[in-house]
């Protein structure tokens, strides 16, 4: 995929697809689900509206992250989103 195929996202989209790629609970089947990218998209999605360096930052936070995946998570999490999390615009909520 290049940089005009992923032209059919708003900006919102864009920034909502970019919060949840760097949210440690969303899975990446939830991306899928909400805007039909799959993992690999999702990947280049980041390499190409990321800087270089947050995109290294983010591969190598992500690689470790069991929950990213659904298939990997423990049972009984049903939730796409940590619990203390609050719904904050563009921002994430910390603790």
């Amino acid at each position: 995929m290049n940089k005009a195929d992923f032209e059919r996202f708003s900006i919102i989209d864009k920034d909502r697809i970019i919060e949840m790629a760097w949210e440690d609970r969303t899975p990446f089947e939830a991306i899928e689900f909400q805007f039909g990218l799959s993992e690999k998209e999702v990947i280049e999605f980041m390499r190409l509206n990321s800087k270089a360096s947050s995109f290294r930052m983010w591969r190598k936070r992500m690689t470790a992250r069991v929950t990213k995946h659904q298939q990997l998570r423990a049972g009984n999490v049903l939730r796409f989103k940590c619990s203390r999390q609050k719904i904050s615009g563009n921002k994430i909520a910390k603790r």
